[in-house]
């Protein structure tokens, strides 16, 4: 079973879930689960994970390492429109692990950098010394007096497709180390009733589509305004590779970006409706005026 039928059936499942206490509003199937508290707050959560040869290479630096494995569950809340509150971590070291104090001091102080200090987790140690080093981090995150969270499934026909930066060329680059989590961007977007929004974090096509089928309509990907990463080898590795981080978001054509923190790239794309016959799903059309299937342009994990 690959990923995304693992995933189908995980939301099949979870379609009658409900809470002893509180209100479920989203479960599996966006970037974060939205709660609603009996006093009436609106709670995000995600949880990621970091395993050492296939999230980062063996020798990277202990600092990169703590901060990918935060950033990543942050930009999952910057994807709502949310804001980070708090963060749990857990750990499978290695047997003789001899840098665990200094890589949970480097995730502490990411952490903080992002305004979600760790307030617990839990540590194991594998019987293995060739173990690989395995991260979880689980970030909680709140949204702003007034807002709702910007969810996958808002994508309207004639909405715009835009996003906040490059794509591709990510582990070449070193930017899926680096990369910053557009919190600020999402908060404006969702502050400004952006209709739809996910970070890219498994490629462009792979993505696009998600919010398609998510929100019943077709999306259409123009491959020549992509912007795309110049260590990309042509616009179906760009869209293909993942790791970007970056928000791809749906917005009306008449919604005012010139107030948005960040310049917005695009658009690269629009929404359409479903015509007679058609799944909802995503589409690029080639230089060429060729289109492909979007949907298994993407990160298989």
């Amino acid at each position: 079973m690959d990923e995304s039928r693992l995933h189908d059936h995980i939301y099949a499942r979870s379609g009658s879930l409900s809470l002893t206490n509180g209100e479920l509003l989203v479960g599996p199937g966006d970037d974060c689960a939205v709660l609603r508290t009996p006093s009436g707050d609106l709670q995000l959560l995600t949880v990621d994970q970091l395993v050492e040869g296939r999230h980062f290479e063996t020798g990277t630096d202990l600092d990169l390492v703590a901060r990918k494995a935060i950033a990543r569950s942050v930009s999952d809340i910057a994807a709502m429109g949310g804001q980070p509150a708090w963060a749990l971590a857990t750990g499978v070291l290695p047997k003789g692990y001899q840098h665990a104090d200094a890589l949970f001091d480097a995730m502490h102080r990411w952490g903080n950098h992002w305004h979600c200090p760790l307030v617990g987790g839990d540590i194991a140690s594998h019987a293995s010394p060739d173990h690989p080093l395995t991260l979880t981090v689980t970030v909680g995150g709140t949204m702003p007096l007034g807002s709702m969270p910007v969810l996958r499934s808002g994508a309207k026909p004639g909405d715009l497709l835009y996003v906040t930066g490059q794509i591709g060329g990510s582990f070449e680059s070193g930017w899926h180390l680096r990369f910053e989590p557009r919190v600020e961007v999402g908060q404006w977007a969702s502050r400004t009733n952006a209709h739809a929004m996910m970070d890219l974090s498994d490629g462009l096509g792979r993505d696009a589509h998600r919010i398609a089928t998510a929100s019943g309509v077709r999306i259409e990907l123009d491959a020549t305004k992509l912007p795309i990463s110049h260590r990309c080898d042509g616009w179906q590795q760009a869209v293909s590779e993942g790791e970007d981080y970056e928000l791809l978001i749906a917005l009306s054509p008449d919604h005012d970006i010139d107030d948005c923190p960040m310049q917005l790239l695009g658009p690269i794309g629009r929404v359409t409706a479903c015509e007679e016959g058609q799944t909802p799903g995503a589409i690029i059309t080639d230089p060429y005026g060729k289109t492909h299937d979007a949907s298994s342009m993407g990160w298989e994990h």
